[in-house]
């Protein structure tokens, strides 16, 4: 607190000052308003004769041999008085002249030249100050608090101890923590290596989506190896003027090698390691010199023994291919998505701060969220406590896990929107034909929930997840499927509400794309397997409008169109004709939603086994629900679970409900 204050004080000084010399300024201007009368001895001596004076002050000085007289006269003003140099020999007039007269005010001054002290201050005092106040000042401009001199100095802040995260704190990353291991091993047990000639890398990046650890990762390391720990964003290094950047650069490094070993964290790395010489507005110096200092800082004619940078970015297309050479950042770690079991240990950690209701499954949960980040993970739980509190619940319930996942993928519900119930049916009738794909067409994903209450720009929502996690490669079937259901609303307007609306926009600006992509990228069209469009790397500089290289005369452009409505067309043909076959079940579906506005998983399963929403299961002797029966059926690959009762359920399982 003292210190803040202190800092306030020094930041005031100099507006401190300039008040005060405005104002001796001001001061000084005022005291020339005032008229003085300069009189001789014998206008003196006349005014004296007059008896006109009622003020006067004697100052003798030895120095001239003279006698300073100033005073005022009977008619002046009160700025107006007058001055008078006297010889001794007329001084005796005036002494008799306030003996014969009593002035109202009189007085005789000591001579300011007998007194040696104030001869000493009126000269040196002056000096004295200057030279204080030179000192004080240049003091100010070496010592690193003035930012006018620190301008070319570091930004990066250092923590001494590396940190209090730990690899335990990281959870999931399993291969990654791998990869960055040896960093660690490094640091602690430098000879180790060195006996065997192995060259650890000198600088590691860390490229992946945003908010899939990354920040956090690096700093585990750093706790772990307990070193000195560098960390600076990219953006910290450029500056207005050129050079600045680079001189930061140097700045840093040279003290990384004071505290060497030591880690180097550049986060956003993007930001200053840009291609140099790119875009319409040709390069940007500043960011080119940053990065030069950079490249040779890393790996020129100087060592940097026992530094090691670990760099993070969602952007590699764009950094610099000098950047990434062995002897720079000659390791890339690709820090990914989390997969299902990845993202259950993610909940755990999240989760311990927190009160849950026992009918809360982090292993169930982490199965519904596939493509969920760590930190959107971490926002859904937080999103879900702060509908709790809002609710005034005592613990989260999976009523507040559900609405937060919306909440996070679309945005809140909209209930307070006046729907007719003309919208109601028209959007129900849309999402029962989405829903009736996804259950009866084989290559489809599953259907988890349903909802005609508006969330964002979307008026209802079929929420369908793949039914089983891939690691990103899919067959020209399963993509054909996806586009038949995006076509499912449509086809479902189309044939049961008798016109069609605007309501499928979105959904055949999806389906669109992954048929032009199965045209020109998967080569899974009659124009055989070429590669016609891809993402230019030379493009990231001038919008993603001209991210795509395509290499087609006019004449294969139009054959490429041909082949995405053929794609479109067929899928359309084939929703409209799974949705004749199940007419009922599109109703029934529409008619619940209509009723309920919400379904379920549980609740969906049940309208197609009965055409209806079951009622609720009681609790049975904590004996598992029919729903649980029914999941642990399919994963034991019994035939036909999902016509059995309840009874032959718990008969064909009878063995595996003991265990």
């Amino acid at each position: 607190m003292n210190r803040n204050r202190n800092n306030n004080i020094k930041n005031a000084l100099p507006y401190i000052i300039l008040l005060v010399i405005i104002c001796g300024t001001l001061f000084f201007f005022n005291l020339q308003k005032y008229e003085v009368h300069e009189f001789t001895t014998g206008e003196l001596i006349k005014e004296i004769d007059k008896e006109s004076i009622i003020e006067m002050t004697i100052t003798p000085n030895s120095n001239d041999s003279v006698y300073y007289v100033e005073g005022k006269l009977e008619d002046y003003k009160e700025t107006e008085s007058f001055k008078a140099k006297v010889i001794p020999e007329e001084v005796g007039v005036i002494l008799e002249y306030n003996e014969s007269h009593d002035l109202k005010k009189y007085e005789t001054k000591a001579d300011p030249g007998q007194n040696t002290l104030l001869v000493i201050i009126i000269n040196f005092l002056p000096l004295v100050l200057l030279v204080i106040l030179s000192y004080v000042l240049f003091t100010k401009l070496a010592s690193g608090n003035n930012k006018s001199m620190d301008f070319g100095r570091s930004r990066a802040r250092l923590s001494e101890d590396g940190g209090t995260v730990r690899f335990t704190d990281v959870a999931g990353l399993k291969e990654e923590k791998e990869e960055v291991a040896e960093l660690i091993d490094f640091l602690k047990n430098p000879k180790k290596f060195q006996k065997l000639g192995a060259r650890i890398p000198k600088g590691v990046l860390l490229v992946g989506p945003p908010g899939t650890g990354k920040t956090l990762l690096a700093k585990a390391v750093a706790g772990e190896a307990n070193v000195p720990f560098y960390y600076i964003s990219g953006s910290d290094f450029v500056e207005l003027f050129v050079g600045v950047g680079a001189s930061r650069v140097r700045d840093m490094f040279k003290q990384a090698k004071q505290t060497a070993p030591c880690l180097i964290f550049i986060d956003e790395i993007d930001a200053v390691g840009r291609q140099r010489g790119t875009g319409l507005g040709g390069g940007h110096d500043e960011r080119e010199q940053t990065l030069n200092q950079l490249l040779t800082e890393m790996d020129g004619f100087g060592a940097n023994e026992g530094i090691i940078i670990i760099a993070a970015t969602n952007r590699p297309d764009v950094l610099d291919p000098a950047l990434l050479r062995p002897g720079r950042f000659d390791r890339q770690v690709t820090v990914n998505l989390p997969d299902s079991k990845e993202r259950e240990e993610i909940l755990a950690v999240h989760a311990k701060n927190k009160v849950f209701d026992k009918s809360v499954n982090l292993s169930n949960l982490s199965q519904r969220t596939p493509g969920f980040s760590g930190a959107d993970l971490e926002n859904l739980l937080n999103e879900a406590a702060l509908l709790a509190v809002r609710r005034d619940r005592q613990n989260i319930s999976m009523d507040e896990i559900d609405e937060a996942t919306d909440r996070v993928m679309l945005g809140p519900a909209k209930t307070s929107r006046k729907i007719t119930e003309k919208e109601k049916k028209l959007v129900s009738i849309h999402e029962a034909g989405h829903a009736v794909i996804g259950i009866k067409l084989t290559d489809a994903q599953e259907v988890h929930k349903i909802t005609i209450i508006p969330r964002g720009m979307a008026g209802g929502y079929t929420m369908m997840l793949p039914k089983e996690e891939k690691i990103g490669i899919m067959t020209k079937d399963e993509l054909t499927s996806q586009i038949v259901g995006l076509l499912g609303g449509r086809a479902s307007e189309e044939l049961y509400y008798g016109e069609i609306t605007t309501g499928a926009s979105d959904d055949f600006k999806r389906a669109t794309r992954i048929a032009r992509s199965m045209v020109t990228e998967y080569g899974m069209s009659d124009l055989g397997p070429m590669q016609l469009e891809e993402k230019s790397e030379g493009g990231v500089f001038l919008g993603r409008d001209y991210a795509k290289t395509k290499n087609f005369s006019d004449q294969v452009a139009l054959e490429i169109d041909k082949e995405v409505r053929n794609i479109i067309d067929k899928c359309y043909s084939e929703a409209k004709k799974i949705l004749k076959e199940n007419e009922k079940l599109v109703k029934d579906i529409s008619e619940a939603l209509m009723e309920n506005e919400t379904l379920t998983k549980e609740q969906i399963e049940c309208i197609v086994e009965t055409g209806k929403i079951c009622p609720v299961e009681p609790e049975r002797n904590n004996e598992p629900t029919t729903l649980k029966l029914k999941e642990i059926a399919k994963a034991k690959g019994i035939k036909g679970y999902t016509k059995m009762t309840r009874e032959e359920l718990l008969e064909e399982l009878k063995d595996e409900i003991d265990k």
